[in-house]
């Protein structure tokens, strides 16, 4: 995705062509999700940390296509290449968030507000919300489209007005250890292997045994895709007045839950989110930018999440809570 920022967006810029990529459940749920917990966040409050945490459900067993188990693989062998990338375009400037950044937790985390153990996901989510966020900054309005009605010119201007700027972290949760244990198994098994040409065959060749049968092959049953389900909670850290955040050793002293909820995520939370910004540039397409290669968030925000939510996934606020113990020192 990256790379193909770097080569076209200029291109695509000249020629009216609109390219978005990450539009399946990586990474609409969580783009769209981060960017609903920051709109709770009401003046003075301001956000400084979001963690997402990633929960799959199932009454039988979770079982995920090939295809992500390949690409996986894939992306992690090519850490290197993607490093190169980036250490090759000029560095964009980030957005001023409020506050210190939290420090690091354990590799294994508790977290008792949602009753989850979590681990650190090296997905592509946190990266595409960070594009989303430093064009954003660029642009604090949104991108205006190539002929946009004044109804949606207001729409999307008060839309991100609303979003604010933070941290961004994704972690893959389990109720139990034990789920904990075998998620870290199967990352040992690919960051091992992968580095080689034989490793990388074994891992592709076999691969319900290196991921103790959450991947195979033939994919999960119709049975197994009607069974599962996927809940993100969205957990916010920040300060609930802006200028206190400002202040030297300041610590976090309100906390905001959100969650998205919705269907399995391959074979129906991705299509669904697809088609959805597709029938949005579809039925849009003056309201939209002309033409780059951008995040989801950025292009279809003030439309997508109503779209979202009328074809089963739902966005919900849980708790907004004051953190007094973290009051500033």
């Amino acid at each position: 995705m990256e790379e193909m920022e770097a080569k076209y967006h200029e291109k695509a810029m000249e020629t009216g062509s609109l390219i978005v990529s990450a539009c399946g459940f990586d990474s609409i749920p969580a783009e769209m999700g981060v960017m609903f917990n920051t709109r709770q966040w009401v003046a003075p409050a301001v956000p400084n940390h979001v963690t997402a945490y990633v929960s799959l459900e199932s009454d039988k067993r979770i079982v995920g296509n090939f295809a992500t188990y390949e690409s996986a693989v894939l992306g992690v062998a090519n850490m290197d290449k993607l490093q190169q990338l980036r250490h090759s375009r000029p560095k964009k400037p980030r957005p001023v968030i409020p506050g210190p950044r939290l420090p690091k937790g354990p590799t294994i985390e508790y977290q008792e507000k949602i009753g989850l153990r979590a681990l650190k996901l090296p997905s592509a989510d946190a990266v595409v919300v960070r594009r989303t966020l430093v064009t954003l900054m660029e642009n604090p309005h949104g991108l205006p489209g190539i002929n946009e009605s004044p109804e949606h010119i207001g729409k999307r201007e008060a839309y991100w007005s609303s979003v604010k700027p933070a941290h961004f972290g994704v972690k893959i949760a389990s109720k139990s250890l034990l789920g904990i244990y075998r998620i870290l198994g199967v990352g040992v098994f690919i960051g091992l292997l992968c580095r080689f040409s034989f490793g990388r065959w074994l891992l592709l060749k076999f691969p319900s045994f290196f991921s103790f049968g959450w991947f195979r092959k033939t994919g999960p049953s119709e049975d197994e895709v009607r069974s599962a389900s996927f809940k993100m909670w969205f957990v916010g850290y920040g300060s609930s007045d802006s200028n206190l955040a400002s202040e030297r050793n300041s610590k976090p002293d309100m906390e905001i839950i959100t969650r998205v909820m919705g269907p399995e995520i391959g074979y129906v939370t991705t299509p669904i989110s697809l088609v959805q910004c597709a029938l949005i540039v579809l039925s849009q397409r003056e309201n939209l930018p002309k033409g780059g290669v951008y995040t989801p968030g950025i292009v279809f925000g003030p439309d997508l999440q109503e779209r979202l939510q009328e074809n089963g996934i739902s966005f919900d606020v849980v708790s907004k809570t004051a953190l007094p113990s973290l009051a500033p020192a």
